[in-house]
């Protein structure tokens, strides 16, 4: 099973089967994996997919691009195109309602995060049930603050919960990179392990759930649910600041400044936004 925008040259989020039990979704948008409005309908198509199929068990989210697991939001797609869509199922607007979906599906799922997971992938990362890093390659971030805006897909709701309050705030306010090894010492991600033995660590894991019934991994996960996913209230603000935040004059002159510096492209700027988004000041 595929499901890809209609340009094929704007990439698209692929929903592979390696079994009944067992999904992969890859995020395929070269060159850097930047999500944007044409996303939504993909992404939404293959959480509605997770939650309607009755045999699945376990989902892998990756990338096919190299370097970025997915990047920050299209900030070239015009405002209204990421305003248009109607709210999703639990009543928040499209992306956090994705993702506070998936991590409620009654499937286990986990991000294999190898390249940058920065603003969109980095909450990708947190929607999902279990994170784990490439130790050379992974950097996950957080990096809106830095650019004059407010996160908007839950990150102020979860990452508390993962790793205390003054972490939290130390990743959001501080809108550096994280490199793998301190993202599992802050609790970031589950681990970090060497990039070469990344693929085959989670492969096995998966599929070792796979081979578990499904009643009671969706029993054991909900019972999880109740003692430390946010509630959908305390999620819904987020996205509406950061819509708001746009509009704000330091967040149209910190995102110009980045785009004459080749924000959007592939490059340093892309490779080391954590770096960038503290020198604009300067």
């Amino acid at each position: 099973m595929c499901y890809m925008s209609k340009k094929a040259d704007s990439g698209g989020i692929h929903v592979t089967r390696h079994s009944a039990a067992y999904w992969r979704v890859t995020v395929d948008i070269p060159p850097l994996n930047i999500f944007g409005p044409a996303n939504i309908p993909q992404m939404e198509q293959a959480v509605s997919s997770i939650e309607a199929d009755n045999e699945v068990k376990v989902v892998v989210f990756d990338s096919a691009v190299e370097g970025f697991f997915a990047t920050h939001y299209d900030f070239l797609s015009p405002l209204e195109e990421s305003t248009k869509f109607p709210a999703g199922r639990t009543g928040l607007q499209p992306l956090p309602d994705m993702l506070a979906r998936l991590s409620r599906a009654p499937v286990a799922s986990i991000a294999l995060i190898r390249g940058r997971a920065t603003g969109v992938g980095s909450e990708l990362a947190l929607a999902c049930d279990m994170r784990f890093a490439s130790r050379e390659k992974a950097v996950l971030s957080q990096w809106e603050v830095g650019a004059g805006l407010v996160p908007g897909g839950g990150p102020m709701a979860r990452l508390p919960r993962l790793m205390g309050r003054g972490r939290a705030l130390e990743v959001l306010l501080g809108a550096d990179d994280v490199n793998g090894e301190l993202a599992e010492r802050y609790g970031y991600v589950n681990r970090c392990l060497p990039d070469a033995e990344l693929d085959q660590f989670v492969d096995r894991l998966a599929r070792r759930i796979a081979s578990f019934d499904k009643q009671a991994i969706a029993e054991t996960k909900r019972l999880v649910n109740l003692a430390s996913l946010p509630p959908d209230s305390e999620i819904a603000p987020e996205w509406g600041a950061f819509i708001d935040s746009l509009g704000r004059k330091a967040a149209r002159d910190r995102i110009g400044k980045l785009m004459e510096r080749g924000f959007h492209h592939p490059g340093d700027v892309e490779t080391r936004l954590g770096h960038y988004v503290g020198e604009l000041a300067s």
